[in-house]
């Protein structure tokens, strides 16, 4: 029996990153806002900037790997407080908190930390957290064939409490539930009730 091999999955940046032009680009908005980047302690903040950023925005490679569901695995699986950290597209500042991904398994189940992975394959760009729920949930469900699948994501969005509103402490939680997940009550319930999430 031959077996397809693993999907290899790569970031398709819409365009080529500059650290040079990010910096001076850095440099210009510290500058235009004031801050002084002339000190020893600040030289070199520019370019510090221009790298933190270029590594949030790009997120690690990795194969998708499946294995045959032998057993004819039919219960939900479920990996809960996956790490999550992203950038705002409205202010470009992060937001984290953690993703709970859950599957029906259908012909083939998925190794466990193509989960996280996935997660953060959206992750790593600006973003809303309402549209990257909806990426990791579609791009399981195509890309996996399952029964059904959830995503739960509550995080902290830091242009809520730093800035703005000043809402220290407020989580934003937003859910997709796709296949037997949206549509069989029961099995939306205990995929609610083990990602601890109140539905």
């Amino acid at each position: 029996m031959t077996t397809a091999p693993a999907l290899h999955v790569a970031n398709e940046p819409a365009g080529q990153i500059d650290l040079d032009a990010a910096e001076r680009a850095a440099g210009d908005l510290l500058r235009a806002l004031g801050v002084a980047t002339d000190s020893e302690s600040l030289r070199g903040t520019p370019g510090r900037m221009a790298r933190a950023y270029a590594e949030l925005f790009t997120p690690r490679p990795f194969d998708l790997t499946t294995f045959p569901n032998e057993e004819g695995y039919d219960e939900l699986v479920l990996a809960r407080s996956i790490p999550v950290r992203s950038v705002c597209e409205h202010h470009l500042l992060p937001f984290v908190g953690t993703a709970h991904v859950g599957y029906l398994p259908g012909e083939r189940i998925l190794g466990l930390s193509k989960l996280a992975r996935v997660v953060e394959h959206f992750a790593c760009r600006p973003q809303v957290q309402e549209r990257l729920t909806k990426q990791v949930a579609d791009w399981l469900c195509e890309h996996l064939q399952p029964k059904g699948v959830g995503v739960v994501i509550e995080a902290e969005h830091t242009c809520m409490t730093l800035r703005g509103v000043q809402a220290t402490g407020s989580n934003t939680v937003t859910s997709t539930l796709l296949g037997t997940l949206r549509q069989d009550a029961r099995s939306r319930q205990e995929f609610f009730a083990l990602t601890g999430v109140n539905a």
